[in-house]
């Protein structure tokens, strides 16, 4: 076989009189691997997409995930105190009917704040509210005998991993843009599902009817209406959400204590580390961040998606 005389007679030093081009279809005296060493280093590029976190954004961006913690372990307050019977179901149920006139009430004032949202259809809501009212006394006695024949460890661990996932799957976005409604995406809606699935084993474990029917209602209301009610907050302003995450955290925790104060002191180091540890956690490892960008990397498309 003859070798090809066109290839062998490359120079290892190309004539620099020729201009190099970064082309590979056309024939040029320069070897395919060859980079102009006066240009190489100049297209390096250090962390080109990288923007820098600030402080105190980040701590009122995580008070969204102080808030869904706080409303789990309001939750379980709750369910602890039916159980022992510290708390009546029948306040209970009041308590949940009130919170419900008024939160439809702020909801329906930030509502019609914005010019463009559509007006509510007031009949519709109360038809829905009074359905999932009827729907959830029927079947209270057929969910309190639901989980008869199993275990209560089983439970306990079945409730702690839906509450897990209803945790890492909730929307903790700070901002909610008029015509946008977080209940269409998928993800709340599987949080959404798995909280109100812990809510009903466990509330399968409290003695009467009255109280499984004023739990679940109350669960309704803590991880399928409120989330909304949340996110409108953040149209309002910083101030709105720092005092609603306080509140929030003082409420869990004033229902908590009575029960066991090392809980509670576990639930005080838990909002501290998610609300100001971790966001100076994040900010510390900025510095540590060192992407190196060059003319060797793939293109990324840039789409403009309609």
């Amino acid at each position: 076989m003859i070798p090809d005389s066109t290839t062998e007679s490359l120079p290892v030093q190309p004539d620099t009189a020729v201009q190099w081009r970064k082309v590979l279809w056309e024939r040029c005296p320069y070897p395919d691997n060859f980079i102009p060493p006066d240009s190489f280093l100049s297209a390096l590029r250090r962390n080109p997409n990288f923007t820098p976190y600030s402080y105190w954004p980040l701590v009122f961006m995580c008070c969204a995930i102080t808030q869904h913690v706080g409303t789990v372990f309001v939750f379980l307050a709750i369910f602890v105190g039916l159980k022992e019977r510290s708390v009546d179901a029948r306040v209970l149920l009041w308590v949940s009917v009130s919170c419900s006139v008024l939160g439809y009430g702020i909801w329906e004032i930030l509502h019609s704040s914005h010019p463009s949202n559509m007006p509510p259809n007031r009949s519709k809501a109360f038809k829905s509210s009074l359905l999932v009212f009827l729907a959830l006394m029927g079947l209270a006695p057929v969910l309190r005998t639901l989980t008869a024949a199993t275990s209560s460890d089983s439970i306990w661990a079945l409730s702690a991993c839906l509450f897990l996932l209803n945790t890492v799957l909730a929307d903790h976005s700070c901002s909610m843009r008029p015509g946008s409604f977080t209940q269409e995406r998928l993800t709340f809606v599987l949080s959404m599902n798995a909280a109100i699935s812990s809510s009903v084993v466990l509330a399968s474990r409290l003695p009467d009817d009255l109280s499984v029917f004023s739990l679940v209602l109350f669960a309704v209301q803590l991880f399928a209406l409120f989330p909304l009610l949340r996110h409108r907050f953040w149209s309002i302003s910083t101030a709105v959400q720092a005092l609603v995450t306080l509140s929030i955290t003082a409420v869990s925790l004033v229902l908590v204590t009575p029960l066991s104060s090392a809980i509670a002191t576990m639930m005080t180091g838990i909002y501290i580390a998610i609300t100001f540890i971790a966001p100076g956690v994040l900010v510390w490892a900025q510095q540590y961040k060192n992407e190196i960008r060059g003319p060797w990397d793939v293109a990324i498309p840039r789409l403009n998606w309609i």
